[in-house]
C-alpha cells in the first residue's frame, strides 16, 4: 500500500528508472483519488458499516385478485401480492381449502406473488376459506404471515358462523396438534368412511379449534390424525374421534370437546423389530438368558424375570431353585414359565438388604432340544427400605362413584396405578424419581382405559391429566394435596 508521506519518494525512484512523466502523473491522480474514498491506509480511519436492525415482521398483504372478501366470484384463480419476496413453504399439508376440494389446489408463488388455482368448479352461493397457516414467509428472515385466511363467496354474502371446540387424547388427557377436526354438512355416519369432509380446521397447540365463515345448518363433527392422506377414516389405527350427535350450526352453538383414540395399536414397528429378533434368536444355535439382576439391588416391589431366546419345553420349576447364601431353599416363592414359553418369572415377598442365589439347571430344555448345557448361579441383593420414599395423596372434591384410577407416569409409561375409593391414598415403599399423575374414568371397572368403537358408537374412557406432579425423595414421607 501506498502512503501519503511516500508519494515524493515513489516519483523520484520511478524517474531514476526512466519511466514518463505521464505515467508518473497518472500514478499519483490515481493514489490521490484511492485516498479521498478512504481506501488508502495510513491517509484516514476505515470504519465497518453499520448493519440496521433485524427484519422481524411478516410480509403484508398489499392487494389481491379478487379482494378479499369478494363476493359474487367466479374465477377459481386466486392471485395474492405481498410487500416483499416471499415463499409458501410445504403448500400440501399447511394450506386448507374449506369447503374442502375433490382435488388438491396448485399453490405456486414468485417474487412477491402467491396464485392458487382451484381445479374443482366452485358451488354457487357458498363462501370459501384458504387458510394458509405459516406457509407464507419473507424470503431473507423467514417471518411468517401467522395464520393468514384469504376468504371470498360465489354468492351474495359471507357466511360468518363459527364453530369451536377441543380435541384431548382420551387415553392420556393430553392435545396433539396434528389431528385435525372435520365437519360434513348433512352428512350421515358412513360419511367419515367413504369421502372427505365439507370443512378442516386445525387445532393450536392447546388442542382448541375453530371452524369459521360457516353456513347456517346441521353438520357431523369428527377429528382425525390421518394417516394415509385420505381425509377419511380407514383404519382402527388412526387417532379418530367422534360427536356423539349432529352438531347445529347458529350464532349461539356451544364448544363441543372430542375425545379422541385409536381402537387399535399401530404396532408395525415394533412387530417388525420383534419379528426380527425373533429370527436372529432362531439361527443362535445355543440357549441364552438375561436377567436385570446384574448391575444393582434388586427392587423389592418386583418380580424377577429370566428372559430365554427361545421357546422352552418340559419345564419343571425344580430347574431354578430360590435359595439364601447357605444354599437353602426358600419357602413361599413362586416360580413359573409364562405364556409365551420364554420367560421364567419368580414372584418373592422380598425382604430388605437381603441375599439370595438363584440356580439353573443344565436341563432346562427348549422345543428344538437345544440345552443350557450347565448349571449356572445367579447372586443379588435386595434394596433396603430407606430406599424407597413414602407417599400419601389427599383428594378434595373426590367422587368415588367415578370409579376412578389414579395412574403414576414416567414418559409414555405408566408405571403403576391404584384405584382411588377414599380421599386418602398412600404407599409405604414407592420408587423415587418424578412422576406424573393421571385419572382414569374406568366406566366399566375393569381397571385399566377402554378405546371407543365408531360402529358400536361407544365412546372411549377418559384420563385426565393432573397439573401436579410428585417427586418420591427416599427415606422421606412425601405428601400431597390433590385438588380434582
Amino acid at each position: 500500500m501506498i502512503h501519503c508521506r511516500d508519494k515524493f519518494y515513489v516519483c523520484i525512484l520511478i524517474m531514476k528508472k526512466g519511466i514518463s512523466a505521464i505515467i508518473i502523473s497518472f500514478m499519483l491522480f490515481f493514489a490521490a483519488a484511492v485516498q479521498s474514498i478512504g481506501l488508502v491506509t495510513g491517509c484516514a480511519q476505515i470504519s465497518a458499516p453499520t448493519g440496521g436492525p433485524r427484519d422481524s415482521l411478516p410480509p403484508v398483504l398489499v392487494n389481491s385478485k379478487p379482494a378479499l372478501k369478494s363476493v359474487n366470484v367466479t374465477d377459481n384463480k386466486i392471485t395474492l401480492s405481498f410487500n416483499e419476496y416471499i415463499e409458501v413453504k410445504e403448500a400440501l399439508t399447511n394450506v386448507l381449502v374449506s369447503p374442502v376440494p375433490k382435488n388438491n389446489p396448485v399453490v405456486d408463488y414468485k417474487l412477491r406473488t402467491v396464485t392458487v388455482k382451484l381445479k374443482d368448479t366452485l358451488l354457487p352461493n357458498t363462501t370459501y376459506s384458504i387458510n394458509f397457516g405459516n406457509a407464507i414467509v419473507d424470503i431473507n428472515e423467514s417471518n411468517p404471515l401467522t395464520n393468514f385466511t384469504f376468504v371470498f363467496s360465489t354468492g351474495n354474502t359471507i357466511d360468518t358462523l363459527t364453530l369451536g371446540g377441543r380435541i384431548i387424547l382420551a387415553e392420556t388427557g393430553k392435545t396433539d396438534s396434528t389431528i385435525l377436526a372435520m365437519l360434513y354438512r348433512n352428512g350421515v355416519d358412513s360419511s367419515v368412511e367413504k369421502q372427505r369432509p365439507d370443512y378442516i380446521s386445525r387445532p393450536d397447540g392447546e388442542g382448541n379449534f375453530t371452524f369459521y365463515n360457516l353456513p347456517a345448518g346441521n353438520f357431523k363433527l369428527y377429528a382425525l390424525k390421518d394417516g394415509d392422506g385420505s381425509k377419511t377414516y380407514n383404519s382402527k389405527t388412526e387417532i379418530f374421534a367422534f360427536a356423539e350427535t349432529a352438531v347445529t350450526v347458529s350464532d349461539k352453538t356451544p364448544e363441543t370437546t372430542l375425545y379422541a383414540y385409536s381402537e387399535e395399536k399401530d404396532t408395525r414397528s415394533a412387530g417388525t423389530a420383534i419379528a426380527d429378533a425373533a429370527k436372529a434368536a432362531e439361527k443362535d444355535k445355543k440357549l441364552r438368558y438375561t436377567t436385570a439382576l446384574a448391575g444393582e439391588a434388586h427392587d423389592l416391589l418386583s418380580d424377577v424375570t429370566i428372559s430365554f431366546n427361545k421357546k422352552l419345553y418340559g419345564f419343571d420349576k425344580a430347574q431354578v431353585q430360590l435359595t439364601d447364601t447357605n444354599f437353602a431353599a426358600i419357602a413361599g416363592a413362586k416360580i413359573v414359565l409364562d405364556t409365551t414359553g420364554k420367560n421364567i418369572i419368580i414372584t418373592h415377598k422380598w425382604p430388605e438388604a437381603t441375599n439370595f442365589r438363584l440356580l439353573l439347571s443344565k436341563d432346562i430344555t427348549t422345543t428344538d432340544a437345544l440345552t443350557l448345557g450347565k448349571a449356572d448361579t445367579l447372586r443379588f441383593t435386595t434394596k433396603k427400605e430407606a430406599d424407597y420414599g413414602n407417599l400419601v395423596l389427599r383428594f378434595n372434591n373426590l367422587d368415588s362413584g367415578k370409579h376412578l384410577v389414579l395412574q403414576f407416569v414416567q414418559g409414555d409409561n405408566i408405571v403403576s396405578s391404584w384405584p382411588i375409593t377414599a380421599k386418602e391414598w398412600s404407599q409405604k415403599l414407592f420408587k423415587p424419581g418424578e412422576y406424573e399423575l393421571r385419572l382414569l374414568y374406568d366406566t366399566n371397572n375393569n381397571g385399566k382405559w377402554d378405546a371407543g368403537n365408531y360402529s358400536k358408537k361407544t365412546q372411549p374412557e377418559r384420563v385426565k391429566l393432573l397439573p401436579q406432579k410428585v417427586s418420591i425423595r427416599p427415606n422421606w414421607d412425601n405428601e400431597r394435596d390433590i385438588n380434582l
